[in-house]
């Protein structure tokens, strides 16, 4: 059957409907674009008179007399001065038209870059956070990430991510740490490398917050530091890791910092400290600070088994009882320490029989600063000889009562040679360098909550004291002052901090018939002989 064709008015209808409303549009805009400054007064009057509501609705009920009768005198001062109704019609139009002009958009979602960054995260979580018999999988390709994510993620300026809350299911295993690990590594690949993240999770709620951590400043220099007798500043961490700030000097400014407080004596539960690091890591700038700190209230022994003169501006200071470097000085001191811890309980348990206080003589600290032990074991071995750490069984074992402190400090790779003993006591632990999770868990016992970065500057790792969180760590720069290499900033730091030359004992000229004096000693020599150990 043949098609009729349409009648005329049907076929030439489009096209005249096509151009009457192509006119009505072109007269809206042309009336929108003329009325734009009304419309603009009007819009500012109804937000006007809407937050003159809310004040009023807001204002106490005792208070609306008042304010009424406020309100009138106003308008009735208005309407007697000259021009007055004409300039508060002006102000109120005014502050319509400022209060009604349009406003630059506030963008509320992602940009374009920001979303293909948010969807290629979401896909390379869903092998780690789906199963293949969930009916309702949170996480599936071609799925959507606003149900995963949400709104709670940040950009920094160059389109990275610098904050980030997943919402995982229920049946992920959130308590294996291996399972932990794999999706910290995706996040912290996909998010960019170079940069240490933080990674909270929340077991009951089934959130991972992942955030983005700021440098630790490396501008804190060595000074002294407000803390109590038996407190030692390891270093500064992040401000939300400890609850305590200590003022210090940054540069020419001063501010408050959060300092790793490690706590000695005898009511310490972490006694004795083991830090490793890699060769440059700032180990012994570490130790360096610590003796400076002890030596404010107590004396101090150092072994440098490296032998390289690090703690040069030690020796002969006050306080300092010797600088060894050599494997039979180690030994002799070594030997005198242990002797030292004997007769220090010793007196104190004869003073606590005999209800008296202790003595003067054993209340000052002693400090045990060993660098490098591991070196001068080898050297022992080669010739014949006992190794250090052998004598230092009885300052670990009874150094807390006894108030002594022993301080090891060696290369990451040399762990493995520290006897039993000396992993076993010391409990206060600190890991510097550039250094795996698997080094960092095998040192401090525990997994570090960021992820360790390649490149650090020295001083730089973790710490945890005991069984205590695992923190992050910046130790103070406190390099060799004889060093050629140091800042004279830093020098002149480490200088201000170092005690006095030992006073010398000066003995009288010899007369005639008599016998000349021995030549002078130091008033601090290791002069004491050691105590002999009752049965």
């Amino acid at each position: 059957m043949a098609r009729r064709p349409l009648p005329r008015i049907l076929r030439s209808g489009s096209a005249s409907l096509t151009r009457s409303r192509e006119r009505a549009r072109t007269a809206a805009d042309s009336a929108t674009d003329v009325l734009h400054p009304l419309i603009t007064v009007i819009r500012g009057l109804r937000l006007l008179a809407g937050a003159g509501r809310l004040k009023w609705a807001a204002t106490p009920k005792d208070r609306r007399g008042h304010a009424l009768f406020l309100g009138a005198a106003c308008v009735l001062v208005v309407a007697l001065i000259p021009y007055g109704p004409l300039l508060a019609l002006v102000s109120v139009m005014g502050a319509a038209a400022w209060r009604g002009r349009e406003r630059a958009p506030v963008r509320t979602g992602p940009t374009e870059a920001e979303e293909i960054r948010l969807r290629a995260l979401y896909e390379a979580l869903v092998p780690h956070f789906s199963v293949s018999d969930d009916p309702g999988p949170l996480f599936s390709h071609g799925g959507d990430w606003e149900k995963a994510f949400g709104t709670s993620y940040a950009f920094d300026g160059n389109g990275r991510l610098t904050r980030l809350e997943v919402n995982y299911p229920a049946y992920f295993t959130d308590g294996d740490p291996a399972s932990r690990a794999r999706v910290e590594q995706v996040l912290h690949a996909k998010s960019g490398r170079g940069r240490e993240y933080h990674f909270a999770w929340d077991e009951e709620g089934n959130r991972l917050v992942m955030t983005v951590l700021d440098a630790l400043p490396t501008t804190i220099a060595a000074q002294r530091f407000v803390t109590s007798p038996g407190e030692t500043v390891l270093g500064f961490t992040d401000a939300d890791a400890v609850r305590r700030t200590v003022p210090v000097r940054a540069g020419d400014t001063t501010r408050d910092a959060s300092p790793v407080i490690w706590r000695t004596g005898a009511r310490s539960t972490e006694p004795h400290l083991l830090v490793a690091g890699h060769p440059g890591s700032g180990a012994t700038t570490l130790v360096r600070s610590l003796a400076l700190q002890a030596l404010q209230h107590g004396d101090v022994l150092v072994v440098d088994g490296s032998g390289h003169g690090e703690y040069g501006c030690l020796t002969g200071r006050d306080g300092v009882l010797a600088v060894e470097c050599g494997l039979a000085g180690t030994l002799a001191t070594l030997e005198w320490a242990s002797h030292e811890t004997e007769r220090r309980l010793i007196a104190a348990n004869r003073a606590r029989q005999a209800g008296h206080p202790e003595p003067e003589d054993i209340k000052r600290p002693l400090w045990i600063l060993l660098d490098r032990p591991c070196a001068l074991g080898h050297l022992a071995a080669a010739d014949g000889r006992p190794d250090p750490q052998e004598l230092l069984q009885v300052p670990l074992l009874h150094g807390r009562a006894a108030g002594v402190t022993v301080v090891v400090a060696d290369h990451v790779d040399c762990l493995d040679a520290l006897t039993d003993t000396v992993r076993t006591h010391t409990r206060a632990r600190a890991v510097l360098g550039p250094a795996t999770r698997e080094e960092v868990e095998a040192v401090v016992g525990g997994r570090p909550p960021t992820t360790p970065t390649p490149d650090v500057p020295p001083g730089r790792g973790y710490a945890r004291l005991g069984t205590g969180p695992v923190l992050r760590l910046q130790v103070p720069a406190t390099p060799d002052p004889y060093d050629d290499a140091t800042s004279e900033a830093h020098r002149q730091a480490v200088l201000d901090l170092l005690p006095g030359a030992p006073q010398v004992v000066e003995q009288e000229a010899p007369q005639d018939g008599v016998a000349a004096a021995p030549p002078p000693v130091r008033a601090d020599a290791l002069v004491s002989a050691p105590a002999a150990a009752e049965g």
